[in-house]
């Protein structure tokens, strides 16, 4: 499957807002394709998260690129996300290019990057056109953000340089799917809608019959087709790419096993990262997790979970503003559980010391581990693999601060990591997806916290998470015109399509 150019056909996912469906439409196109034999690819140009993974090469790229190639059932690459911005705060963001940081920027600096940046993308994109059937590409944000325009690479900016055909997804669960739909499409300039080949509605729920007329209208006023009316189906995607995604009750799916159900509150820190780490928890029956924000919250946990951050210094210093690192204090006082991953691993320290993310230089921990941190300049990247509990396990690591444990403590190795008591503190993600590790790491947790209850010996993360991109796959299939997707990718950007004017026609 060619173009004309000779390269793999491709298009564009765009949304009318952060959180419309990009990222679950993309990984649903990709199943469907992959399903057919298609040899298709993700690729995201410019990816702005805190969720991210470590590819078989060694590169760090946005989790939801990792999800969507496990959709397309290939090993994920550094190609899929070139360009990944992991802010640090409100202002700046480490910029990572082909898997590897390359320094820090904000709004104004990171426009010095733009024009490098934008050939790595067309570059990648090439890169995987060459050795793909299909590749379907996930904008970022929305396309409508015309003060961003002049420099961007991953919305039309990258659908115009690499003349991609564009879907326009809106989330009608919001309200307005119409407005922003036209809204969209109206502000951009003419050279960009005319690649904009139409629409797809997501999250609806409701009677089809009455939302026919307004899918009439919006042909009518814009000249674009629908594509497709997602239904509403709860729980379908994992490794969301940003907190606003974020649950704040994610509980029991299933009943518990034994009499009582086990509770894990985590810590929702300001620049909480890989809160991916949790994912495994909550396909678990019994395990109620909950995100949580203030001191009473954690009191009655089972298990307090600390998470990545990609601000250890200031979410340290938010937890002591907020009570929270007394209440974390006394909890471990009274031997209740608390796990620290990452980030919150290195709070768990006597003493940080950090030149090189916060630049605050030392810093007092929470002291509940006897172990400082110190932050290196290098990334820290990798996937290593280990035991625990008897339990294989496989992760993937993602730092700048690297810990190091008083050799004359009485601590415990648990993975890459120590324990005391009842904390627990590792640099390791995704550990948790471990099935056997998972288990005994809960058996543990309560039986320390006195709860009669028993993990469900056959939760199987992997094959639930291969479940919910099926289920993805399956949406594609039965509520979207896949003939006319398939034209669309053969055709290649439409032509002649109607402008349509601020204004309205």
């Amino acid at each position: 499957m060619l173009s004309e150019r000779g390269a793999a056909p491709a298009l564009l996912v765009a949304g009318t807002t952060s959180d419309a469906g990009k990222s679950v439409v993309t990984a649903g196109l990709c199943r469907w394709l992959a399903r057919q034999g298609v040899r298709v690819a993700p690729f995201k140009a410019q990816n702005m998260s805190l969720n991210s993974v470590v590819t078989p090469d060694g590169a760090e790229i946005g989790r939801a690129q990792a999800m969507q190639a496990a959709a397309c059932g290939i090993e994920p690459t550094a190609a899929m996300n070139p360009v990944l911005l992991k802010p640090g705060s409100d202002r700046s963001s480490q910029v990572v290019v082909r898997g590897r940081p390359v320094g820090e920027a904000d709004a104004l600096t990171y426009r010095s990057y733009k024009e490098r940046l934008r050939e790595v993308s067309l570059e990648a994109l090439a890169e995987l056109r060459a050795s793909h059937d299909v590749v379907l590409c996930e904008g970022a944000g929305s396309p409508a953000e015309i003060n961003l325009r002049a420099g961007d690479i991953a919305n039309m900016g990258l659908a115009r340089a690499a003349d991609l055909p564009v879907l326009v997804v809106g989330d009608i669960d919001r309200g307005g799917v119409f407005a922003a739909l036209h809204g969209t499409l109206a502000l951009l300039e003419p050279a960009d809608q005319a690649l904009v080949a139409g629409f797809v509605v997501n999250k609806f729920r409701g009677a089809r019959e009455l939302l026919e007329p307004g899918l009439d209208m919006i042909r009518s006023l814009t000249g674009r087709d629908v594509y497709g009316v997602l239904p509403w189906l709860d729980g379908l995607w994992l490794d969301v790419e940003d907190s606003l995604a974020l649950s704040v009750d994610r509980g029991p799916s299933r009943p518990p096993l034994g009499s009582q159900t086990l509770r894990v509150a985590v810590v929702r820190l300001p620049r909480i990262s890989n809160f991916t780490d949790i994912d495994a928890l909550t396909v678990e029956p019994g395990v109620d997790v909950r995100f949580v924000t203030a001191p009473h919250e954690v009191a009655d946990a089972d298990l307090v979970i600390l998470p990545g951050s990609r601000a250890t210094v200031a979410d340290l210093a938010w937890l002591r503003e907020r009570g929270l690192a007394d209440a974390l204090v006394e909890r471990a006082g009274r031997g209740l559980p608390l796990l620290g991953i990452c980030g919150g691993y290195q709070m768990l320290a006597r003493g940080i010391d950090d030149e090189v993310e916060s630049r605050a230089g030392r810093v007092e921990g929470l002291g509940l581990l006897p172990t400082r941190v110190d932050f290196a300049v290098e990334k820290t990247l990798g996937r290593p693999v280990g035991t625990a509990y008897g339990n294989p396990v496989r992760a993937y690591e993602i730092h700048h601060g690297v810990v190091h444990v008083d050799p004359s403590a009485d601590t415990e190795p648990f993975l890459d990591g120590h324990r005391l008591g009842a904390v627990w503190g590792t640099t390791w993600h995704g550990a948790l997806e471990n099935d056997g590790f998972r288990r005994a790491f809960l058996r543990e947790v309560a039986a320390r916290a006195g709860r009669d209850f028993a993990c469900a010996p056959d939760t199987d993360f992997a094959a639930e998470r291969s479940r919910r991109l099926d289920a993805l796959g399956d949406l594609v299939e039965e509520h979207m015109d896949t003939a006319a997707l398939l034209r669309l990718l053969e055709d290649g950007a439409p032509g002649g399509m109607p402008v349509v004017p601020p204004g309205g026609p």
